[in-house]
């Protein structure tokens, strides 16, 4: 009988993450192996790069880590970093538009948009340069030909993109992700096809990066709650970017007479538009209700591909056609009149209009011009605290923390008049509803957690702040759910050391079984819920709802509470009228 010997492997050993990067190791040095000795990619690297490496780039990402780690407090709290001051509220606020391009929402959201910065920074890096290409040129021979000073341009040029992203941003966004998209525009114009690589590549990027911190996954059916995938672009931050990448690296590639493959050019625009989500174009139209103009959007992005092959690959040659060319009779008759004075006149064999090039190359530049100018109005935008009556409120210094329903969103208010493909807005149009977050000082109005974000988890956390500091407060949601006839509920909010207070109080319910001709009802209290047994209009008692494993008697009810489930008891009719609601998140 062969027994099969049992290999004991140490629980810290990571294995499996070896494994991958050994297997990577490993074909990776096949595939440079098999690379042709002037192509091998230490060798390309250097002839670009100090000492290979492209130290631009990863000055830009420590960069971009030290405001999440320093300035939102990412050191202390990694997956809880402070957003809310530093979002480009407005152009009263300046710290928030200084800091909203290079800030972020969380790990996942800076972690995606520096692998974005370490796949397609080094291609603009690579076509910049360390080293010189002109000829006669020579390192060190002035600062423009330093390599060393030649360094801090990806780093520089990230910091301006990131401020004028910061800057022409429409609305309260936050992110990197308007560089990245710059980058990856000036990649698709100097380096077409290594930019659709790099596309190709980033999948393979974020994949390593994910077996490598979640080796293994086991999974169970569960309910989430969240709003559309593509409500969360900041769709016109990422086609500034885009559209100024794009003309900067045109201004090079026609500054160094360089004219990329036409169709390549096209391949990695229409490519790169479409994998980038660049035709997500979409609008709030409510509370948490968005509408996606899917062909609108594909449809800009192939003009936006025929205007960049264009201004980058068509020649000087104007757009009109000569008049004299194709009528030499009109061309001498031009001749006579400008003999005679008429110097104004064209013969067409000049001046003819701008080429085909520089007409796509305005158009480009109009568009990047007219999308900045959309954000004006939201960075002159002025919010008031519009609150109902009797909202409660927490106050953390500057900031205003409380929970509405259906209350017109106070930046929405700069839509007034709007008509977008259909939709109409007017200042009740799109509402909040959910916890929200005022700051009259720094222009802030926020729907923090969403109503139905809330329901769905049971509880938030909501931390508000400033530069070296910051405090939260806690949301929580309870409620009752009545059968046949909806729930009732309550929203209490507590700052941190602090009591809680009742910010908000739905209206009472009542179930749909009447036992012994008395209806049942459960209504918020200060102190939690309470029973209401009334007959007809009569009301015949109130007491708190009871605790668990407990009754109590009302109006001659005698109501038994067993675990979540709550029953009204007379002589030996027992029926269940209530349940406890378990947010689902919190449900087994």
């Amino acid at each position: 009988m062969l027994r099969v010997a049992q290999l004991s492997v140490p629980a810290w050993l990571p294995l499996q993450q070896l494994f991958l990067l050994v297997a990577v190791l490993a074909s990776l040095a096949v595939a440079h192996r098999f690379t042709p000795g002037d192509r091998r990619w230490g060798d390309v690297l250097r002839r670009r790069f100090v000492l290979g490496v492209p130290w631009g780039t990863l000055l830009t990402v420590l960069g971009v880590l030290s405001v999440y780690w320093v300035v939102q407090g990412g050191w202390q709290h990694p997956r809880q970093p402070l957003t809310i001051p530093f979002r480009s509220w407005s152009y009263f606020y300046p710290l928030g538009t200084l800091t909203s391009g290079f800030a972020h929402s969380g790990v996942g959201h800076i972690t995606g948009n520096l692998r974005g910065t370490l796949i397609y920074a080094p291609l603009v890096e690579y076509a910049v340069g360390h080293y010189p290409r002109q000829r006669g040129s020579q390192s060190f021979a002035s600062l423009r030909t330093n390599p060393f000073a030649r360094v801090l341009v990806i780093p520089a040029g990230s910091l301006l993109v990131g401020l004028f992203t910061g800057l022409f941003s429409l609305g309260p966004v936050i992110g990197f992700s308007g560089v990245v998209f710059a980058y990856i525009g000036f990649a698709l114009v100097a380096t077409p096809l290594a930019a659709v690589l790099a596309l190709v590549s980033g999948r393979v990027v974020a994949l390593f990066y994910t077996a490598i911190r979640y080796p293994w996954v086991r999974r169970q059916p569960s309910s989430s709650f969240g709003a559309p995938w593509w409500s969360d672009i900041a769709i016109q931050g990422h086609a500034i970017g885009i559209l100024l990448g794009v003309c900067l690296a045109i201004a090079l590639v026609r500054r160094h007479d360089r004219r990329p493959t036409a169709l390549a050019v096209w391949f990695a625009a229409l490519v790169v538009g479409i994998r980038q989500s660049l035709w997500a174009v979409y609008t709030p139209a409510g509370a948490n209700t968005y509408v996606l103009f899917r062909a609108v959007g594909v449809g800009l992005v192939f003009v936006f591909a025929a205007l960049v092959v264009t201004a980058v690959g068509a020649s000087d040659r104007p757009l009109r056609p000569r008049l004299g060319g194709r009528f030499p009779g009109v061309r001498s008759r031009l001749a006579r009149l400008r003999d005679r004075g008429g110097s104004a006149v064209s013969d067409g064999s000049g001046g003819a209009g701008p080429s085909r090039r520089r007409v796509a190359l305005v158009l480009l530049v109009a568009a990047l011009v007219v999308l900045s100018a959309t954000a004006v109005p939201f960075g002159f935008a002025t919010v008031s605290g519009d609150l109902p009556d009797d909202a409660a409120t927490v106050e953390v210094r500057d900031y205003t923390v409380t929970y509405v329903e259906n209350v017109p969103n106070q930046y929405a208010s700069v839509l007034e008049g709007v008509s977008l493909f259909g939709l109409s807005y007017d200042a009740d149009t799109v509402q909040s509803s959910g916890v929200v977050v005022f700051s009259e000082q720094r222009r802030v109005w926020i729907q923090q957690v969403s109503k139905g974000r809330l329901a769905h988890s049971g509880h938030a956390t909501v931390r508000v702040g400033g530069l070296g500091w910051r405090e939260a407060v806690y949301a929580d949601r309870e409620g009752w759910s009545l059968v046949g006839n909806g729930s009732t509920y309550t929203v209490t909010l507590r700052p941190s050391g602090g009591q809680p207070r009742l910010a908000y109080a739905a209206d009472a319910v009542r179930a749909e079984p009447v036992v012994a001709g008395r209806n049942v009802s459960i209504r918020p209290s200060e102190t939690g819920f309470e029973l209401l047994v009334s007959r007809e209009s009569e009301t015949l008692g109130t007491a708190p709802v009871p605790l668990a494993s407990n009754q109590t008697t009302v109006g001659g009810l005698t109501f038994n509470r067993t675990g979540r489930q709550l029953f009204a008891v007379r002589n030996d009719t027992r029926v269940r009228v209530a349940q406890r609601s378990v947010p689902p998140a919190q449900r087994n």
